[in-house]
């Protein structure tokens, strides 16, 4: 699955629009614990976090993660946003709930991280 067809299944938002939906995805993975996430953090990951601060950014920049996805219409802040961009990591926000999410990239056939 690609970023883009993730983004229409969860019915997303890209925040990140100048940028390719063209990356792969690997894996799914949810949390919020960003010590956790540098540790099972994987290429081509779709990562869900409520987290939205610059951090989060590097640590999915560090993995080479495909997104960060961020549920329940949560906004990352502009200058996280910025350094998305200019990471070339995408960035979607979604109406629906973390579960909601992870559920449907499951029912797609994405798998959970390893």
């Amino acid at each position: 699955m690609k970023v883009s067809e993730l983004r229409e299944l969860i019915q997303a938002e890209n925040m990140t629009p100048a940028l390719s939906e063209d990356r792969e995805i690997t894996c799914g993975y949810v949390c919020d614990l960003l010590s956790w996430v540098m540790a099972h953090g994987d290429e081509g990951m779709a990562w869900v976090t409520v987290q939205t601060h610059m951090n989060v950014v590097a640590v999915a920049v560090l993995s080479e993660m495909a997104c960060i996805v961020l549920p329940e219409n949560i906004r990352m802040e502009a200058e996280s946003l910025q350094k998305a961009n200019d990471e070339g990591m995408a960035v979607l926000t979604s109406p629906l709930t973390a579960y909601e999410i992870c559920g449907r990239m499951m029912a797609s056939g994405v798998p959970a991280h390893n």
